[in-house]
C-alpha cells in the first residue's frame, strides 16, 4: 500500500533538510573539542609565563667596578624596555647573602669567583663569567720580593665585612702562614684605603678590581707605592682552582711613563654573574646579552669575545646560560624584535600539543561522523531483510494487513529518518529496495509459483547489501 501523497508532503515539510546532521556532529566533536582542550590545559602547565618589566640586582660600592657595570646592564636592557633596579651593597659576601634571602627581592647579582657553595646555596644558579678581577697589592716596602709573607707585622686594609676581598685576603695570607696575630688588619677599603697607604697611616692595601678602576692608575702613578707581582703565581693556580693567573704588561697603564715599568704577575678570580634559579629565562638571556656588549671586548687580561664565558663556576650554569655559551641567541630573538620573539615561543609551545592532537582526529572524526549517519540507513536494511525473509518464509494471507504496514512504516522511516543530504542518494536506493519487497509481497499474494523464490536461508537476501556493505 503507498503511501498517501498528502501524508508524504506533510512529513517533508516537517523535515529539516541539512547538509550535516547537527545531533552527529555534536555527539562525534564533544570529545574530540575534550581532547584538544586536555592538549591545551596540559601545554599550559609548561608554557612559561611573561617575563616581568623589572627585576633586582644587586651590584656593590658605588665607586666600585660592579656598580659601575650595572649601571650600563641598566642602560641597555632599558634600551629593550625592561627596569633594572640597582641595589648597593658592601661587595659580593653580602650579595650571596641577598640572592638567598628570597625576601630581600634580589634576583641577580655581581659575585666574586671563588666565594660561592653550591650546597648551601642550592637556589642559586651561574649565568657566566665576565672579566678576570686580578688581586692588586700595593705597598710601602722598599723592595717587591713578590711574597705575601713580606706583609708579616704590616697594616693591611683588606675591606670590610661583605666584601668579596676579605675572605680572598684572609684565606691568601693563611695560605703564607699568616694569622690574625701576624698582620694588623684594617677593614679599609677602596678610595679610603688608597688615602690611607698614600698618607702612610697603612703599610699595604689588597684590592680586587677591574685595571679600569680609577684608583688603580692612582696607586701606579705614586713613586712612594709598588705594586707586588706574584713570583709564585702559578703556585698559587694550582693550590687555589677558582684563581686565574693574568700579566699586566709593561707600560699598559701609561705609555708616556712607562708605567708599569716592568710585566707585573697578579692573580685573581673571576667575577661572575650569579641568579635565582627561579629568574624569568628572558631575562636570563637579557643580562647575557648585556653581558656580551659590556665586556666582550678586548682589554688589558682578555681576548675579544673571551666573556661572558661558562667557564669557571661557582654555581651551576642554568640551562639558558649553556645555550647562549653554545650557541648565541635563541633563533628567534635572532630574526624577530624581542616582544615578537618572546610571543612567539609562548604560542608555539600552546600550538604544538594542540596540532599533535588535532592531526590524528582530523583523520578519525570524518569516519567515524560518516560510519554513525550509514548505521540509521543500515539499521533500516536490517528490518528490511527480516520482513522480506518472514514474508517469504512464512507467508499468511491473514498477515496480508501487517505485512503492508510494516513495509509501509519502512518507507516512511526512511523518507523521514534525519539523514544529511549527503547520503540522499542511499536514502533513495533504501526506498528502491523497499518496493523490491512491497513487490515480493504481491507476488507471494498472487500466488504465481513461476515467479516465486525458494525462501532464502537466515543472513541471506534477494534484497541487495546496502552501498559499502552492512559492515560498513
Amino acid at each position: 500500500m503507498a503511501i498517501p501523497a498528502p501524508a508524504l508532503r506533510e512529513r517533508w515539510r516537517r523535515l529539516r533538510i541539512s547538509s550535516l546532521s547537527p545531533r552527529d556532529l555534536f555527539a562525534v566533536g564533544l570529545p574530540a573539542l575534550l581532547l584538544v582542550a586536555g592538549a591545551f590545559w596540559l601545554a599550559s602547565r609548561f608554557i612559561e609565563p611573561a617575563p616581568p618589566g623589572s627585576m633586582v640586582m644587586a651590584t656593590g660600592s658605588v665607586e666600585g667596578a660592579y656598580h659601575q657595570y650595572a649601571l650600563r646592564y641598566r642602560d641597555i636592557l632599558a634600551r629593550k624596555g625592561f627596569d633594572l633596579q640597582l641595589r648597593p651593597t658592601a661587595g659580593s659576601t653580602e650579595n650571596l647573602a641577598l640572592l638567598d634571602a628570597e625576601a630581600d627581592g634580589v634576583e641577580v647579582a655581581f659575585v666574586q669567583g671563588g666565594l660561592g657553595d653550591p650546597g648551601k646555596s642550592p637556589a642559586l644558579l651561574a649565568l657566566g663569567a665576565l672579566y678576570h678581577e686580578p688581586l692588586w697589592v700595593f705597598h710601602r716596602m722598599p723592595e717587591d720580593s713578590g711574597r705575601l709573607s713580606d706583609l708579616r707585622g704590616r697594616r693591611v686594609a683588606i675591606g670590610p665585612e661583605g666584601s668579596g676581598t676579605r675572605p680572598l685576603a684572609l684565606q691568601l695570607l693563611r695560605a703564607n702562614g699568616l694569622g690574625p696575630g701576624q698582620v694588623r688588619l684594617s677593614s679599609l677599603a677602596g678610595a679610603a684605603a688608597v688615602e690611607a697607604l698614600r698618607a702612610g697611616r697603612i703599610d699595604a692595601v689588597m684590592l680586587i678590581a677591574a685595571p679600569e678602576a680609577g684608583y688603580i692608575a692612582t696607586l701606579l702613578r705614586d713613586p712612594a707605592l709598588r705594586l707586588m707581582s706574584f713570583s709564585q703565581a702559578d703556585a698559587y693556580t694550582k693550590k687555589f682552582l677558582f684563581l686565574s693567573k693574568v700579566v699586566l704588561p709593561r707600560g699598559s697603564i701609561d705609555l708616556v711613563r712607562d708605567l708599569p715599568r716592568r710585566d707585573v704577575m697578579l692573580v685573581g678570580p673571576t667575577a661572575q654573574l650569579v641568579a635565582r634559579e627561579d629568574l624569568h629565562p628572558t631575562l636570563q638571556t637579557l643580562l647575557l646579552q648585556a653581558a656580551a656588549e659590556v665586556h666582550g671586548g678586548p682589554g688589558l687580561f682578555q681576548s675579544a669575545r673571551e666573556f661572558p664565558s661558562g667557564r669557571q663556576q661557582d654555581f651551576p650554569l642554568s640551562n639558558e646560560a649553556e645555550r647562549f655559551h653554545r650557541g648565541g641567541l635563541p633563533f628567534l630573538q635572532r630574526i624577530f624584535p624581542l616582544w615578537l620573539a618572546i610571543l612567539i615561543e609562548r604560542l608555539w609551545v600552546m600550538v604544538l600539543p594542540i596540532v599533535a592532537v588535532a592531526i590524528p582526529l582530523s583523520r578519525i572524526i570524518p569516519p567515524l561522523y560518516n560510519w554513525r549517519i550509514r548505521r540509521r540507513i543500515l539499521n533500516l536494511y536490517g528490518e528490511l531483510r527480516m520482513l522480506e525473509y518472514d514474508i517469504r518464509s512464512n507467508f499468511d494471507p491473514a498477515r496480508l494487513l501487517e505485512y503492508e504496514g510494516k513495509i509501509d512504516a519502512l518507507e516512511v522511516a526512511a523518507c523521514t529518518r534525519p539523514i544529511p543530504l549527503g547520503f540522499t542518494d542511499q536514502v533513495y536506493l533504501l526506498r528502491q529496495h523497499i518496493n523490491i519487497a512491497r513487490d515480493t509481497l504481491r507476488q507471494m499474494q498472487a500466488g504465481a509459483p513461476g515467479q516465486q523464490v525458494p525462501p532464502p536461508a537466515p543472513g541471506q537476501s534477494p534484497v541487495p547489501a546496502p552501498p559499502g556493505g552492512a559492515g560498513a
